[in-house]
C-alpha cells in the first residue's frame, strides 16, 4: 500500500461500493513518525473491546450455520438462538460505543469496504495517516483500522476528506462491505414504499 501512487490509491478506493450514509467515525491523526503495524500485528494495537467483538461474531456465525440446515423441526430453535444472538450483538454494540471519543468524533458522508469519507471542519493534506474507529449502529458493529487521506474537497459544510484503509482486518472489511449493501437494500426498500404511498 505504501508503494502505491496517490492515483493508484484513489483507484483502489473507488473499486469498492460506497454508500451515502452517516455513521460515527473517530479519526485521530497520527504523528508523521508513527510506524503502522503490519496486518498480522493489527490486533495487538486494537482496543480489547474491538478484538472480542470480532471473535464473538465469528463464534456466532460458526454456531448458527449448522442449525440452518436442519429440518423445519429446528426452526423454532434457530429462531430462539437468533434472538439470543441479537441480544448479544446489542450488548456488544453498547460496549463498543463506549470506545467512541467525542473529542475525535466526525460523521461520515459515505463509506464502504475500501474507505470512508468524513466531514471535517479543516483541511487535511493527502498522505496524512490516522487511526479510525467506525461505528455502524445499524449492524451493531464497530471497526478499528488505520487510514490515509487520499482526497480533501472543500464543500459548503466543511471539508469532505476521503480515507483509504491502509490497515484493516479482512473480516472487518467484509463486514463493511456487507453493511453497505444491507443499508443500500434498506434505502431502496424505503424508497419503494414511499413511491407506493
Amino acid at each position: 500500500m505504501e508503494s502505491l501512487t496517490l492515483a493508484e490509491k484513489q483507484a483502489q478506493f473507488n473499486e469498492f461500493f460506497l454508500i451515502s450514509h452517516a455513521i460515527k467515525v473517530n479519526m485521530r491523526e497520527l504523528n508523521a513518525d508513527f510506524v503502522l503495524p503490519e496486518n498480522e500485528q493489527l490486533e495487538e494495537h486494537m482496543p480489547y473491546a474491538f478484538r472480542i467483538a470480532s471473535e464473538m461474531a465469528s463464534i456466532e456465525s460458526q454456531a448458527l450455520r449448522p442449525l440452518r440446515n436442519l429440518s423445519d423441526h429446528a426452526a423454532d430453535l434457530v429462531n430462539y438462538l437468533s434472538h439470543q444472538s441479537r441480544k448479544i450483538d446489542l450488548m456488544m454494540s453498547y460496549i463498543l460505543h463506549q470506545q467512541d471519543d467525542p473529542d475525535y468524533r466526525f460523521e461520515s458522508i459515505r463509506f464502504g469496504g475500501g474507505g470512508v469519507i468524513i466531514n471535517h471542519p479543516t483541511p487535511l493534506e493527502a498522505g496524512t495517516r490516522a487511526e479510525l474507529k467506525l461505528f455502524v449502529s445499524e449492524e451493531a458493529a464497530a471497526i478499528f483500522c488505520y487510514g490515509e487521506v487520499i482526497t480533501c474537497q472543500q464543500e459548503p459544510d466543511g471539508y469532505h476528506i476521503a480515507f483509504i484503509f491502509t490497515r484493516i482486518r479482512e473480516q472487518d472489511q467484509e463486514l463493511l462491505v456487507r453493511a453497505s449493501l444491507h443499508l443500500q437494500t434498506q434505502q431502496l426498500r424505503k424508497r419503494s414504499q414511499q413511491k407506493d404511498t
